[in-house]
């Protein structure tokens, strides 16, 4: 693997005084603060949900509105991220980081105060661009602080925040909507955004690539197409049918494109993202193995909030706080999931934490409606014991196969498998879950309900809930508890393929995954 310059290396590292090999002095006060910078690009995904209730209420959106308000942040975030991480390798990954935050910043102002659905997904969308800065230089600028003896432990922290943000959304969220209403979970990021911005003016160093490189245009615009198209055919699957015009039209653009990025990339003498990464054993199965975690974990959360909102009747603040003992547990267990790998092997622990999620899935699989929540919480633990496990050498893998000048464009790759995932989880997942909903709900309604009530009650739980509460008592009782049961039903359906699909990649893992016990590092 090569990486072809034209002319001699050139240190363009105007802080970067450290010794590599010893580390930045400030090199923990760094990891927080990239680790707060995170957090909050990784909870503005996952603390929206909870407010969809509300913002039903104020802006009335359609439901292919409604979808965007959700999506549009990440399609724009997954689109742009290894033109990202490219720009922060080539002009600075401390400049990437505050311009990042700035932009993300003054589109949560923007979004708090949109009067109408149509401006709170472009302000989502221009949130995701300066989140899409942001992630990619938290990652790289940590790798680059720490020594190789540390980098592996310092990633596992991150990548424990990383899981970690996605369990605490709903909960702040929840605290923030029910408190202070859907605008407010906007407007919390940006006191964090002005603390991280001063923390990291005065704290963390800058740092680039080490060779004078031309920045890659034409390989970021195939990329940013391809990767777009690919997501916009994913988050549209649920909504217009997977085989739809649209959809499939958004499929052929990300393939031919991507197919066009590829060859664009293996030819030019500074690629942005080099193909031949993706020999490496350690790069290509930590990819794999980031996509699919977080394909269960984003599609376990999309799920779970609904079941403890509708099924179990929790407002957004206690189903946030059902969440977590997630949460805690990944921050717990990331972090020293280094010492297992150095321990049993890489191979044995990714292999572990993917089991140990499909177990979590066969729990919630056998959940019905009036099950404690004690047997939710066993599974949250479980499931994030497991993706504890596997997450950190996952992502470790990745960065650490390529050298500290790409660490930009690496933590991208490691960035966009897990929102490619994600996206896939909730898409997937999803459409599992509303074809299922809509195929029970005949079954589960009494006779007595009227056609044109359970027409409306067919498309998702929380229109059925919504228009129980329109409905004589009689009827309201019986259109609830079927609607519970339905959801239930398909919410198990659900899981039973994720817990499938986590099984049989965690026997893939366990043939391709590098069985090191030491992580290289650059």
């Amino acid at each position: 693997m090569s990486s072809p310059t034209t002319g001699p290396a050139v240190d363009r590292r105007p802080t970067a005084t450290w010794d590599p090999m010893v580390g930045h002095p400030d090199r923990k006060r760094v990891l927080a603060i990239c680790c707060l910078c995170l957090v909050l690009v990784v909870v503005a995904v996952s603390s929206l949900n909870v407010a969809i209730p509300t913002i039903l209420e104020d802006l009335e959106p359609s439901s292919t509105q409604l979808l965007w308000i959700i999506d549009s942040y990440a399609l724009v975030f997954a689109g742009l991220l290894l033109l990202a991480g490219a720009i922060g390798d080539r002009f600075g990954r401390k400049g990437a980081l505050l311009s990042g935050l700035t932009v993300f910043g003054l589109a949560a102002i923007a979004a708090s105060q949109a009067p109408n659905p149509e401006v709170l997904i472009a302000t989502r969308a221009v949130m995701g661009i300066g989140a899409a800065f942001v992630m990619p230089a938290t990652l790289s600028i940590v790798t680059s602080v720490f020594p190789p003896a540390e980098r592996a432990t310092a990633i596992a922290t991150w990548a424990g925040f990383a899981g970690a943000g996605s369990a605490l959304g709903p909960l702040l969220g929840g605290f923030m909507v029910e408190h202070f209403g859907w605008a407010s979970v906007f407007l919390v990021n940006v006191p964090f955004v002005v603390v991280a911005m001063a923390l990291i003016a005065r704290f963390v160093p800058s740092s680039r690539d080490t060779e004078e490189r031309r920045l890659d245009v034409v390989g970021a615009a195939f990329s940013v197409v391809a990767l777009c198209g690919l997501l916009f055919g994913i988050i549209q699957g649920p909504e217009e049918g997977w085989t739809s015009p649209i959809v499939l039209g958004a499929f052929a653009v990300a393939v031919v494109v991507g197919a066009v990025f590829v060859l664009w990339e293996l030819r030019t003498d500074e690629p942005m993202l080099d193909p031949r990464f993706f020999r490496i054993p350690a790069f290509r199965a930590g990819s794999g193995v980031i996509t699919v975690v977080f394909f269960g974990m984003f599609g376990m959360f999309f799920m779970l909030t609904q079941y403890l909102q509708f099924v179990k009747g929790y407002s957004p603040l206690v189903a946030g706080v059902a969440t977590v003992p997630s949460a805690l547990t990944m921050l717990i267990v990331a972090p020293r999931s280094p010492r297992l790998v150095a321990r049993f092997g890489s191979r044995k622990v990714i292999t572990t934490g993917m089991l140990c999620v499909a177990a979590a899935f066969v729990i919630y699989a056998l959940i019905g409606p009036d099950t404690p929540y004690l047997a939710v919480a066993v599974a949250l633990v479980v499931g994030a014991f497991g993706m504890g496990l596997a997450m950190a050498p996952a992502s470790t893998a990745i960065v650490s196969s390529l050298p500290l000048s790409k660490a930009g464009v690496a933590s991208a790759v490691n960035d966009v498998t897990r929102e490619v995932g994600g996206a896939l989880g909730i898409a997937v997942l999803g459409t599992i879950l509303t074809s299922r909903f809509t195929s029970l709900m005949d079954d589960r309604l009494p006779a007595a309900v009227p056609d044109e009530v359970r027409a409306g009650a067919r498309t998702s739980v929380n229109a059925a809930m919504a228009i129980a509460d329109k409905l004589p008592p009689e009827l309201s009782g019986a259109l609830r508890d079927g609607a519970r049961a339905a959801f239930t039903d398909a919410f198990n359906s659900a899981f039973v393929v994720s817990a499938v699909l986590l099984a049989l990649m965690a026997i893939v893992a366990s043939r391709a995954v590098p069985d090191t016990k030491t992580v290289s590092g650059h």
